[in-house]
């Protein structure tokens, strides 16, 4: 029998978690999270992890599964990821995967890129220079030396930045030149759902959501993970902002508003990574007429 993994992918707060339950539900089918930041336990309200309500509704794996304290990577997640859907392929012909973060997909879908080895002087040099120059004077050296990485890597998030960057400089070229298209091979056919919607309805959405994740308890929340706020999950838009906030840098009103142009800024890159692909079949975030649940049947049933 053949195995499909449908993925549901599009920028954050369009209404992926509720599309995936949908679907999984409808096909009697388990949800793999690819979201890099619904993996931590600690961090729930920031993260938009699915509701006791939603996960009662279909089983969900990768749903905070691990500790911030954990050193947690995206090849981990391949390995994981793979056996995981191994296992859940002799119960089930068909698997959900839903999440935002486009380079945890693309490890499940075709494998991660084989990066050389690089100096690891260099990387402590980034990071002395993150430290005195700060994060902006690595954005603009990523800009000069890979304009396509800088703009498809999430470039808040400064290990993002100092991963490219090490490799540009170590290799004297840009770190987007190692990205191949050399799928590995599956034991799946990937199925790739994408929502979509004008970008004012997504902007919408996204401060609804920021606003809506303050009245569930997110600044509460923020303020118990500040004593941890150096650790890379934490390097994450809705917790930062608010640390600034709590140092003292930011006032409260700034701060969320930062929150949201940031969170407008991550969706825009999120759909700047989905661009390139052409194996997208794109959706109306809404869907009223369930035409999406119809393409997923006819390409199960050809």
């Amino acid at each position: 029998m053949t195995n499909y993994l449908i993925t549901i992918i599009g920028p954050t707060a369009i209404g992926k978690t509720a599309l995936s339950i949908k679907i999984a539900k409808y096909f009697n089918a388990e949800i793999l999270s690819s979201d890099s930041r619904q993996f931590f336990k600690e961090m729930n309200i920031g993260t938009a992890v699915p509701s006791k309500e939603e996960l009662s509704e279909a089983k969900h794996h990768f749903i905070q599964n691990i500790s911030i304290h954990e050193v947690y990577n995206v090849g981990q997640f391949e390995k994981d990821a793979i056996d995981k859907l191994k296992k859940l392929f002799l119960r089930h012909n068909i698997v959900i995967m839903v999440g935002g973060s486009g380079l945890y997909v693309d490890a499940v879908l075709k494998g991660l890129d084989n990066f050389p080895k690089v100096d690891q002087q260099i990387r402590e040099d980034l990071k002395l220079k993150l430290e005195n120059e700060g994060l902006i004077t690595l954005q603009d050296q990523l800009k000069k030396l890979d304009i396509e990485s800088y703009h498809k890597i999430d470039i808040e998030n400064h290990q993002r930045v100092i991963r490219a960057l090490e490799i540009c400089v170590g290799t004297g070229k840009p770190y987007s030149s190692f990205l191949t298209d050399n799928t590995r091979l599956r034991n799946f056919i990937p199925i790739k759902i994408g929502l979509t919607a004008d970008r004012e309805i997504i902007y919408d959405r996204i401060n609804q959501r920021v606003d809506q994740m303050l009245n569930n308890g997110l600044l509460e929340e923020a303020k118990k993970l500040q004593q941890h706020k150096e650790l890379n999950a934490l390097q994450t838009v809705g917790y930062k902002e608010l640390f600034q906030y709590f140092d003292g840098n930011f006032e409260l009103d700034f701060a969320i508003s930062e929150i949201k142009k940031n969170t407008r800024r991550f969706a825009k890159r999120q759909l700047t990574w989905y661009r390139k692909e052409n194996d997208i079949q794109w959706f109306d975030f809404e869907d009223k007429n369930n035409k999406l649940i119809q393409y997923i049947e006819e390409i199960i049933n050809q």
